[in-house]
């Protein structure tokens, strides 16, 4: 069913892409479903992906590809979210893309997020808060970080994110700390804090960045708006 949703709202949103965007493709099983849905458009359109797995997909669908500061800006961003809360204020980086994905949407002019109805949620926090941090003296930075969210009265310790037993690795060569907060009262505050510490590259809060979100649900696609 989930996944039937995420292709409804994959869907909803290729049909937003007019002839001669710039594109922004997030990454994702959701917005996956986007890529695929604009690839069969056959739009005259440069998509500028977050990732090297949605750079591939794209591809093999014959979509034109550009990079980040090439040419004009951004005209729409399109992405999936893994969790969406009160004013669209979102967490992202399950895919482990926060960082690229998040310069996508700062540089773009209107960004939509898409979603099964499954990831709205009325406070942020049961999904893990990816943060992404640079590889050297990592432990020393999950200190610095540990006293962050003490800051924020998150008293948990963030984990390193493995795979097969070994680190996660970014497309840029970081790593990814995920803290396990289950409840993020001040979103903001948590940002900021966060970004705050030496070592951390950036965090999966996107706040005041979405302009509206198009969510697959049993009965069909709903807008949300901040």
């Amino acid at each position: 069913m989930s996944e039937d949703q995420k292709r409804a709202a994959g869907e909803a949103a290729a049909a937003l892409v007019k002839p001669g965007m710039v594109v922004g493709l997030g990454t994702g099983s959701t917005a996956a479903w986007f890529v695929r849905a604009l690839a069969a458009r056959k739009l005259d359109i440069v998509g500028v992906p977050t990732s090297q797995a949605t750079a591939e997909l794209a591809a093999g669908l014959g979509l034109r590809l550009g990079e980040l500061g090439e040419g004009k800006g951004i005209d729409l961003t399109v992405d999936g979210a893994d969790e969406i809360g009160p004013g669209l204020s979102l967490i992202k980086g399950g895919g482990a893309a926060l960082l690229r994905e998040k310069l996508v949407w700062e540089a773009s002019k209107s960004c939509v997020v898409i979603a099964d109805a499954a990831k709205t949620v009325k406070t942020l926090g049961k999904f893990p808060l990816p943060i992404e941090v640079v590889a050297f003296g990592h432990k020393t930075t999950a200190a610095r970080i540990c006293d962050a969210l003490a800051e924020c009265d998150i008293g948990i310790a963030p984990i390193l994110r493995r795979k097969d037993g070994e680190p996660v690795k970014t497309d840029g060569g970081n790593l990814i700390y995920d803290a396990h907060c289950g409840r993020i009262e001040e979103p903001a505050a948590l940002a900021a804090a966060l970004k705050s510490v030496t070592g951390v590259v950036d965090h999966g809060l996107f706040l005041d960045l979405a302009d509206r979100a198009l969510v697959g649900t049993p009965d069909g696609v709903i807008e949300l708006e901040p």
